[in-house]
């Protein structure tokens, strides 16, 4: 009988993991062990690979993309694994390999589910999944203001556990729209700054301009509104360096919205990157929108309300593992989608951090009484995280926030007609383009 050798590669960078209450190897192990409360138990952001014998389990954050690749050898499987798709397409070819690869025979570990593989040569068997986080729904109070203080303070911890993590003479930049998410992002983090002795002039609030858009004269009401004005730098890009084709090669995805919304995160972090050659943390609030249902449900066919506040973190995770709308190679939610966010900010160097990713404020989300409190009304949801936001903010740091309506990324930096006709690609289109990357 043949026998086979099995290979597992490694090629994520340990660094990038900011985990914080063990170390790595500690985390390694829980994930090693596939007890659900293990896994849930570390704390921060991570992507890790631990391997026994014949048996390898994965396990990620919301925040960091984990692929895989399953390399056929004559010797035996090669598991190759990967934050992103082209670092394994570059390893398949220097070991000779490179025909097998295809970006549709990668796959992404969902967020919040340890990943079984077995290296047991061919036939392979199916992947096993075990969800590690599982938050309880519409457990708590239907009280805004108690909502508000649970939620905002538990991403208060959430940035305060960070920032003992950032080096104390590092600045800090938060990409900042003046919006209600990276408004309490930035809100908490000047607060907790100040709560810890830490010396607020470090904290920049930048905003990126490509000309006319409306987020620049929205984010400079909010600071001034509290007297705030002096954190604030615009970011001026020129759209014409907008590149459909060296986004999808960055994100490595052809989603339209995500596509448009990582340009603009581009275009951000390469500002900053030219202007100060050595910043490294940003802060973000993506998530925010996802954790609070906050989307445009009459711009997705494929949703009503009451699929949006029935499904367990649907805008999170998509409609989850094991059902048919799952994608293997992409997984799904903000899941699939937090490239848009991730991949800019490592093309240019930066660790980039969201507080709303994290499962404890995930939990307290899931754990808002959702049909109680708008009765499957559309506009009543909507009008929802303005108030628990903002009623938080006040309550953790005394300030009172700005509650603007809600407005996209993309949509802010220039206005929409403009934004159209620098990036008028259809989904179809994209996925074609994206696809001859690697023909």
């Amino acid at each position: 009988m043949e026998h086979y050798v099995e290979r597992l590669v490694d090629l994520l960078d340990e660094g990038v993991n900011g985990i914080s209450n063990m170390g790595v190897e500690e985390a390694r192990e829980r994930v090693l062990s596939n007890k659900p409360e293990a896994v849930r138990a570390i704390e921060g952001s991570f992507a890790l690979v631990a391997r026994d014998g014949k048996t390898v389990r994965l396990a990620r954050s919301l925040d960091r993309p984990l692929r895989y690749f399953l390399a056929k050898r004559r010797e035996g499987p090669a598991l190759v694994v990967a934050d992103r798709m082209d670092a394994i397409r570059d390893w398949l070819e220097a070991e000779g390999l490179g025909d097998q690869f295809h970006p549709s025979y990668t796959r992404m570990v969902p967020a919040h589910y340890v990943v079984e593989i077995q290296l047991v040569g061919c036939p392979d068997p199916d992947p096993v999944y075990t969800r590690f986080f599982t938050p309880p729904r519409g457990t708590l109070s239907t009280d805004l203001d108690e909502l508000g203080q649970a939620y905002i303070g538990a991403a208060a911890d959430e940035i305060g556990k960070w920032l003992v993590r950032v080096p104390e003479r590092e600045p800090i930049g938060v990409c900042f729209s003046g919006g209600v998410d990276s408004g309490a992002v930035f809100l908490l983090t000047y607060h907790l700054m100040l709560k810890q002795g830490l010396n607020p002039a470090r904290l920049k609030a930048f905003t990126l301009d490509l000309g006319q858009g409306p987020d620049i004269e929205q984010a400079r009401r909010f600071l001034d509104t509290l007297g705030l004005g002096l954190f604030h730098e615009a970011i001026e890009a020129d759209p014409a360096q907008m590149d459909v084709c060296e986004t999808m090669r960055v994100v490595e995805d052809y989603k339209p919205l995500d596509v448009e919304c990582a340009t603009m995160g581009l275009a951000l972090c390469r500002g900053i990157r030219e202007r100060y050659p050595d910043w490294k943390y940003l802060v973000d609030g993506d998530g925010g929108d996802e954790n609070l249902k906050d989307y445009p449900i009459e711009e997705n066919p494929e949703l009503t309300i009451r699929s949006v506040v029935n499904n367990s973190m649907l805008y999170q995770e998509g409609w989850g593992v094991g059902k048919i709308k799952h994608s293997l190679t992409y997984s799904g939610g903000l899941s699939r989608s937090y490239t848009r966010t991730y991949a800019p900010g490592r093309r240019y160097g930066f660790e980039g951090f969201s507080p709303f990713t994290r499962p404890a404020v995930v939990e307290v989300a899931e754990g808002i009484p959702f049909i109680e409190l708008t009765d499957y009304d559309v506009d009543k949801l909507y009008a929802l995280k303005g108030e628990i936001v903002a009623r938080g903010v006040k309550a953790v740091t005394g300030l009172e926030m700005p509650a603007f309506p809600k407005r996209r990324f993309q949509h802010g930096a220039m206005p929409v007609e403009q934004l159209q006709q620098h990036l008028p690609h259809p989904e179809a289109q994209l996925r074609k383009q994206f696809m001859a990357m690697y023909a």
